[in-house]
């Protein structure tokens, strides 16, 4: 197995070629905010909650999509990234109803799950001015006998879709429409 050796945060580390700075980070105890990354699943980098600044790059990078080649400098809560962590974090919160799941009410402390987790860590609060531009609320699709689907609480993270594409093998969820009015759907745009 070959090794890369870089700068995380200032330290130097050495880890395994091809895993991803985000795991690397998670062995050695650094913590990124994430909410489309999931263990066992193939990373998709598309809620930009993991971004993390590389020297002599331009844009920040998807910390689960990237890995680290030999001497790259990496910071995962420079201001820059930290900024932009935040602001993800703060816009979908945004956009998520007050109340939160309604069959999470009995963990109030994280009404969002694990994205008011990740805006507690961070310190993240969503400015009054945000609040006030929330999509409209969707009706929760209750057309099952055994499931529910709530598209107020759907942040398009697409780990549903990833699941069921990739762990159930059965294609059927998949994202619609353009812009605002993206939705998770199952088949055609059918009831649950």
């Amino acid at each position: 197995m070959s090794l890369v050796a870089f700068t995380l945060n200032g330290q130097s580390v050495q880890a395994p070629a091809g895993q991803s700075i985000f795991n690397i980070a998670k062995d050695l105890g650094i913590a990124i905010p994430h909410l489309c990354h999931k263990e066992g699943m193939t990373p998709d980098g598309n809620c930009r909650a993991c971004v993390v600044e590389i020297d002599g790059e331009r844009t920040l990078a998807p910390s689960c999509c990237r890995s680290p080649t030999t001497g790259m400098n990496v910071q995962t809560d420079s201001p820059r990234a930290r900024k932009s962590q935040n602001m993800v974090l703060e816009l979908l919160l945004a956009d998520l109803p007050d109340q939160g799941h309604k069959w999470l009410d009995d963990r109030a402390e994280a009404p969002h799950g694990e994205l008011s987790q990740w805006a507690e860590h961070q310190g993240v609060q969503v400015r009054p001015a945000l609040a006030e531009l929330r999509r409209e609320s969707v009706p929760a699709d209750v057309s099952h006998p055994a499931m529910a689907v709530n598209l107020d609480a759907c942040i398009q993270c697409n780990r549903c879709e990833r699941a069921c594409r990739d762990v159930q093998v059965n294609g059927v969820i998949g994202l619609a429409f353009r812009g605002a009015q993206t939705q998770v759907v199952f088949d055609l745009d059918d009831a649950m």
